[in-house]
């Protein structure tokens, strides 16, 4: 499935931020926030069912996608330029998605306006630090001993084969060959233009950022409440299960599902039902949400 054709918006700093909009502008707005390291592409087979119901802005973050790179890339540089597209957009109150490191830009969004946060939706996405698994030792030991060594060990090769394992990492065998076509390919082919190695070094060692304001937005969560709905793939390599949890801390009144996926849930989490009271189900492979 193909997005919309691609916007162009010339930000303050002389950059261009690409991104897509989907729906009737009168329905409530929805922010889609990708992550690492891929771009709106992630969002292709759920906007055309989304905008049925919201009004869908998905932009490539910078550096990612068909949006430029910006100078000096740093997650508090990302969320203002999402912030300026939101401005010229005209968004007022809107919910947020979230995954991965789109909730280094999204929180930042949310905390800086907390009035304007209809819901947030949360999909494998960390903000607290239970959600570091084994895969990030790396990166957390270039944190703390910033060498040039420890930077080439946190910061993997955006090849071919990197790009499926976002896909499949982890995903038993059954559940892997429910995803249909290979959805990796394109995503590959947009993470690969120039520049986009040398953002996701930058951010990687950003992030850093991201996780010194986990109590911030600790706080945020709990003083607003915003509405939120969960939706986590078991089977993530990045980000772990127990992360859920501590959300639910956060939110007691989140709405948490526990898809028998990967990484993207939008992409490969299958089959759900509604549950209320914020408890936690284990969902079954079929078709796409």
């Amino acid at each position: 499935m193909r997005l919309p054709a691609p916007r162009q918006m010339r930000l303050s700093g002389g950059t261009e931020l690409a991104y897509v909009t989907a729906g009737d502008p009168s329905n409530p707005a929805l922010l889609l926030l990708h992550g690492f390291p891929s771009s709106a592409n992630a969002f292709r087979d759920v906007i055309p069912g989304l905008a049925g119901a919201a009004y869908v802005i998905a932009p490539d973050l910078p550096g990612h996608g068909r949006s430029d790179v910006p100078p000096t890339p740093s997650f508090a540089a990302i969320s203002e330029a999402i912030s300026e597209l939101l401005t010229h957009l005209a968004i007022g109150r809107r919910f947020i998605h979230i995954h991965d490191w789109g909730a280094a830009v999204g929180l930042q969004i949310a905390t800086q306006a907390p009035e304007l946060v209809s819901g947030l939706i949360i999909q494998n996405a960390n903000a607290h630090r239970t959600g570091f698994a084994p895969v990030w030792d790396a990166v957390l030991k270039f944190w703390s001993e910033p060498t040039n060594e420890n930077e080439a060990a946190a910061t993997p090769d955006l090849t071919f084969e990197f790009t499926r394992e976002q896909y499949l990492g982890g995903l038993p065998e059954d559940v892997a060959a429910t995803i249909r076509g290979d959805p990796w390919v394109e995503d590959w082919r947009v993470m690969n233009l120039p520049g986009r190695m040398e953002t996701h070094r930058a951010l990687i060692g950003d992030y850093k950022s991201h996780a010194a304001r986990f109590d911030t937005i600790a706080a945020y969560l709990k003083r607003w409440q915003p509405p939120a709905l969960m939706l986590w793939g078991r089977h993530d390599l990045y980000f772990d299960i127990a992360e859920t949890l501590s959300w639910m801390q956060d939110l007691p009144r989140m709405e948490a599902h526990v898809f028998d996926g990967g990484a993207l849930p939008a992409r490969d989490a299958r089959r759900t039902s509604t549950l209320p009271d914020g408890r936690v189900h284990q969902a079954n492979t079929g078709d796409a949400p």
